[in-house]
């Protein structure tokens, strides 16, 4: 299927069985692929010797996986200069959040049990950061470069007979300025073994297709790699059977087949499922499929995967349709780490930040600008948000330095993207795949031929969703004469064209290019409005995408406004301060709606009211200072809060902004309006009041036609007075890959929140099976320890992030406290 100006592409995921013989008997091999992340040794150094099994590791540090040492406290800390995870001597600098990399071992040891002595042992991980080597048992296996593709090695012949002990070693060198954001350090992801019989589906080795999908059936096309290891030809029954929702069997084909000694087969099975459960956005049906291998009725392998049916098209007259219906992208970009716990993959941190999405109202995220963790597009599924997967930040030229991934690129591409869309392409929830984000070679003939060689190898390996790729106008961004339209054969390639920061681009590009589909890849919040309005008015502007969604670490002080001396200030030189190499104590981006805790920020109230999801929001902004003025990153937001509570101010005026769609806004203070704005046309959804500020109740409220539509309201609040611990979930799995997230709130005697309590220190103290995993704040300069069991609040809030301890089940006690306040007590049950 030629993916080219229209694309239909129904889509259905399923896993294959693969059987010798009829009749499928209970699966002693069900669990073939297990956890490989616990009981390891890590030493940040570079030992000489220690991929050899007799080194002495005794000394190194006990840890289990995922792992991120750059997340860590270092060594020696000194005021101003060390803090925390932070040194003013990182060579990232601001790019990496000043963190630090290096070079670190991790060391594992572990025994196939006799009874699997003829088992194939494939070691997977979900992705290491970055330049891995692997050895077992003295023997080098392989090596990574990149630093967010999974890989495997069948590390079968470096095995030591059945019942003795095997060492795997692992060197990951994250050296140098390698990254534009803060990338973490080590085996920050799952990692896999996988015992099979020498007769085994291959890993990654299913790929479903639908050629047609609708209400009343979907037939489907499901491919299965099969690998015969043994020394004979074997004859190999292909069995498949798709379990639908509510766990029944709703059918089962099978196919016989031969597969040569030493070789892979593909086979290729058809079927038709009447009346699907289709998957969207809002119903998130996922079927089961399920493949085995049976040898004269002895089961050899099984594996179940979740799926989905659905249908995508794209096209310039109908936009983005989801099973038929139109969809407009309400979607988010996001870098991989999670905030406190760094780059860490832990799986209840992956989905709590996709549950804060959806919750937020984002329906697409973009992968910013890499694969995920694989467990993090299951949660997608399960949710019904969908995905931009992305696979490059840059290609042979350069972004950062030549230590990043340009070094890599000419040898390593091809099995990058293989990996990405072989490892992803049976979740539903991806429609697009990118295959990178302002290339810097886009606009020439080196541009075009890799993009080329890219987008080709994805529609061999999937054509069953669109290729995209995000692209800039640097010229014009600039200030330069623009050189655009050079792009026009790059941009014909995809199926979708990425647009950053480039709205205005839209209407003369349609006309000159009148198939083209567009999508806002990255836009600034200043202009969501205008962004938004080209969703709405254009079909084939199917959706846009905030940079970003949630803060993360590193780009630091990017979306922080600065106050300044109220001077004439030259355009450029202020954007270049905002990236600025020396941003010290700024360490994380905050150019997000969220902010790096999960904590929704002042300047998502507008997006609401753009998206319609709100009638009205109410922000106040911060006093700035007699003779300073403020200057606003493109990427950040006026320094504006949901607050009334301004001591020291009282009879200065204060900047109101009150947001909405309703032409008429009227502002009252305890009881009594003080002024009304009408808002004029479709351009602006903003009115703005200057009022002296006295403590009391501040409402705004909307009107269109006469008719209230809405009303938002803030309150003077009291003096903190108590700390409140707030649990995302008081009940959780005894389990090293669930955590429970921990609000400390700052309130006063009657329980509001206090919007202003800031730098208040928060002591955390834990008993249980459990343990501190990470603290934070909101705070974009808060530089002190993710680690230790203290953290001060900020806008009211703090957290402590919650890890069981084994799989013991039981109650873990959290308590904090601070200097003058009454503390808190909240228990979680493990179980």
């Amino acid at each position: 299927m030629n993916i080219k100006n229209v694309i239909k592409a129904p889509f259905f995921i399923v896993l294959v069985i693969v059987n010798l013989s009829c009749g499928v008997q209970d699966n002693k091999d069900e669990n073939r692929r297990i956890s490989f992340d616990d009981n390891w040794r890590f030493v940040k150094d570079n030992p000489d010797g220690a991929e050899d099994p007799s080194f002495n590791d005794t000394q190194w540090r006990s840890l289990d996986l995922p792992h991120d040492w750059s997340i860590e406290d270092l060594p020696s800390q000194i005021a101003d200069s060390i803090l925390g995870p932070f040194s003013k001597a990182s060579p990232g600098k601001m790019r990496t959040g000043y963190t630090i990399g290096g070079t670190g071992w991790y060391r594992k040891t572990f025994t196939i049990e006799k009874t699997d002595s003829q088992k194939i042992a494939y070691l997977e991980f979900d992705g290491v950061y970055m330049n891995s080597d692997v050895w077992v048992n003295g023997k080098h296996v392989g090596s990574h470069p990149y630093g967010y593709t999974s890989f495997y090695y069948d590390i079968t012949s470096y095995l030591n007979e059945a019942g003795q002990s095997n060492v795997v070693a692992v060197q990951v060198k994250n050296e140098g300025g390698n990254s534009r954001w803060y990338s973490g350090s080590g085996i920050y992801r799952h990692t896999w073994l996988s015992l099979v019989n020498p007769l085994h589906i291959g890993i990654w080795g299913v790929h479903v297709q639908t050629p047609s999908v609708s209400e009343s059936s979907s037939d489907i096309n499901v491919s299965t790699t099969i690998i015969n290891s043994e020394n004979e030809i074997a004859t190999v029954k292909v069995q498949l059977q798709i379990i639908d929702p509510d766990g029944n069997v709703a059918m089962t084909t099978e196919q016989t087949v031969e597969v040569p000694s030493h070789e892979r087969m593909n086979i290729e099975q058809n079927l038709t499922v009447a009346n699907p459960a289709l998957w969207s956005i809002d119903d998130t049906n996922l079927y089961t499929a399920r493949v085995s291998i049976l040898q004269n009725k002895n089961l050899a392998d099984r594996s179940d995967t979740k799926f989905g049916i659905r249908s995508i098209e794209f096209s310039a007259e109908k936009g983005f349709l989801l099973n038929g219906r139109s969809i407009e992208l309400i979607g988010g970009c996001f870098h991989h780490d999670n905030g406190p716990l760094g780059s860490k993959a832990i799986d209840r941190a992956e989905e709590r930040k996709m549950e804060i999405l959806k919750n937020a109202g984002f329906n697409a995220i973009r992968c910013s600008h890499n694969p995920p963790s694989p467990y993090l597009l299951d949660v997608c599924d399960r949710l019904g948000i969908l995905v931009i997967d992305e696979i490059f930040d840059n290609w042979e030229e350069p972004k950062v330095s030549e230590e990043d991934y340009s070094k890599d690129f000419k040898a390593w591409w091809q099995k990058d993207l293989e990996s990405m869309v072989t490892r992803d392409r049976n979740h539903p929830s991806i429609i697009m795949w990118s295959i990178g984000n302002e290339i810097h070679e886009a606009l020439d003939t080196t541009g075009f031929r890799i993009a080329k060689n890219l987008a080709g190898t994805i529609r061999n390996l999937d054509n069953a969703r669109a290729v995209t790729e995000g692209f800039n106008d640097f010229a014009r961004r600039r200030g330069q004469q623009s050189n655009w339209h050079d792009s026009a054969p790059h941009l014909a390639l995809l199926d979708v064209v990425g647009y950053n920061y480039m709205y205005d681009r839209y209407v003369e590009d349609h006309e000159l290019y009148p198939d083209r589909v567009m999508v806002a890849t990255e836009f600034m919040p200043l202009y969501s409005l205008e962004n938004w309005k080209t969703v709405q008015d254009y079909p084939y502007v199917i959706g846009n995408f905030a940079w970003v969604a949630m803060d993360y670490l590193g780009e630091a002080g990017v979306g922080l406004s600065r106050i300044v001396p109220d001077a004439p200030t030259n355009g450029m030189a202020m954007m270049g301060a905002f990236f600025s190499r020396d941003s010290w104590p700024i360490f994380n981006d905050f150019q997000g709606d969220i902010d790096l805790i999960g904590n929704i920020k002042p300047r998502y109230d507008h997006q609401l009211v753009v998206w319609g999801k709100s009638t009205i929001e109410m922000l106040v902004h911060e006093p700035i200072p007699s003779g300073m003025k403020e200057n606003v990153s493109p990427w950040g937001w006026p320094e504006e809060l949901n607050s009334w509570n301004w001591e020291g101010h009282e009879g200065e005026i204060m900047q109101v902004h009150v947001y909405t769609r309703s032409p008429l806004v009227k502002l009252e203070l305890n009881g009594a309006i003080i002024g009304e704005q009408v808002i004029e046309g479709d351009t602006s959804i903003t009115a703005t009041f200057e009022v002296p500020y006295k403590p009391g109740i501040l409402i705004a409220r909307s009107y269109t036609g006469g008719v209230e539509t809405g009303a938002d309201t803030l309150k003077t609040v009291g003096k903190p007075a108590a700390i409140r611990l707030v649990a995302d979930r008081n009940a959780i799995h005894a389990d090293r890959n669930d955590l429970s997230y921990v609000m400390a709130e700052i309130i006063d005697e009657a329980g509001n929140i206090i919007p202003n309590a800031n730098d208040i220190l928060v002591n955390f103290e834990l008993n249980g099976h459990g343990e501190i995993a990470g603290v934070g704040s909101g705070s974009p300069i808060d530089m002190s320890s993710f680690q230790q069991p203290h953290k001060k609040s900020w806008h009211g809030k703090c957290l402590a992030i919650i890890r069981p301890i084994g799989k013991e089940a039981g109650l873990i006690s959290i308590s904090a406290n601070a200097e003058g306040l009454k503390g808190s007590t909240i228990e979680i049950m493990t179980k």
